[in-house]
């Protein structure tokens, strides 16, 4: 639940052979048991898998539905034919309500904490929730918003935009400025990667929550164009061109995401196209010299161009690029991501 990532399986790191590894909260003692090839522990007792599967084209479906059917999870006792042990205590869940997470979130976070220990690699977490504890940020406890004077609510109010503008603020500076991109080669999802640092932690959660680590995926983001201003779609459009050979490094694959500026969702459009990855190579259009040209805008570029069109909001966009299992000129910044040209 602190959202770091502990553990890999699949091509890169085991491999594309059949395989069979454990998940184990914080609190589990015992052996390994046999058939297991490794453990990973998990600082929380609540876990989460992302499971990607590559997809080559329309006709390898049916490959990935195979493999697909091959991945199971069970419990241990399961695995092990053996009873299942006494279940864990009910958890007594609040009631999910945004409203009321806007206007109290010190309630649910005294509530999440309950879930996250502060132990192992998670004790770095002690000296801020010692802080916290002070404007009674404690665990399990109810925030007493109501018992608050009027100036002790302005306070928070103002602390709590205050801080929500920081976290913005460090969402702007990312990783280093790669023509106009945002490359981050420390990944987001390692603990050790962030020392301590909450807000660059809250930062990488606004960004794109459940980043990988850099060697799984990198994230370049798009901050402004060759011209330094940030892409608005509404009044501009925009090219990004790819030189022969300089695509994207990927051992896996690449892809280049559109989203609406304002609320970081995916564009409804015309072809229901809402990224541009290397999977559809062969039915892009090249540019004589052997470079790759695609179209960010709204409107599609007409019928010549419109194979490489990544249709964009009528407003400020996010793009995001992502490149799975980048290879080593990417990671080292031999490889950068080209400027966004302002179309004339």
């Amino acid at each position: 639940m602190y959202t770091f990532n502990y553990g890999y399986m699949g091509s890169r790191t085991t491999g594309n052979g059949a395989g069979c590894s454990m998940i184990a909260g914080p609190s589990w003692t015992g052996e390994k048991p046999e058939g297991v090839g490794k453990v990973f522990r998990s600082e929380t007792d609540f876990s989460f898998a992302l499971i990607r599967t590559q997809l080559f084209n329309p006709a390898d479906i049916d490959n990935v539905k195979k493999i697909q059917a091959g991945y199971r999870a069970l419990t241990l006792s399961q695995f092990q034919n053996k009873p299942a042990p006494p279940a864990a205590p009910e958890i007594t869940w609040p009631k999910i309500d945004k409203q009321l997470a806007d206007a109290d979130p010190f309630a649910y976070l005294n509530f999440v904490l309950t879930l996250c220990p502060p132990t192992g690699p998670a004790a770095v977490e002690i000296p801020m929730r010692t802080r916290f504890a002070q404007i009674d940020v404690k665990t399990g406890k109810p925030f007493p918003v109501d018992k608050l004077t009027p100036e002790q609510k302005t306070d928070l109010e103002m602390g709590m935009k205050s801080g929500l503008e920081k976290i913005k603020q460090t969402v702007e500076k990312l990783g280093k400025d790669e023509n106009g991109w945002r490359v981050a080669t420390h990944g987001f999802g390692d603990r050790q990667m962030y020392a301590g640092d909450f807000a660059l932690r809250a930062a990488a959660a606004m960004a794109g929550i459940y980043g990988n680590d850099a060697v799984e995926a990198l994230y370049p983001l798009l901050a402004t164009d060759s011209d330094g201003n940030k892409p608005d779609t509404s009044r501009n459009r925009y090219t990004l061109t790819f030189p022969a050979g300089q695509l994207p490094p990927a051992n896996a694959f690449w892809s280049v995401t559109m989203y609406d500026g304002k609320t970081q969702l995916l564009i409804e459009n015309p072809i229901n196209r809402y990224l541009i990855n290397s999977p559809m190579l062969p039915d892009l259009k090249k540019n004589p010299d052997g470079s790759l040209t695609l179209y960010i805008q709204k409107d599609s570029p007409g019928k010549d161009t419109e194979s490489n069109w990544l249709p964009a909001p009528d407003g400020p966009i996010f793009l995001v690029m992502r490149l799975y299992w980048p290879k080593s000129q990417a990671l080292n910044g031999e490889w950068k991501p080209p400027a966004v040209q302002r179309a004339k």
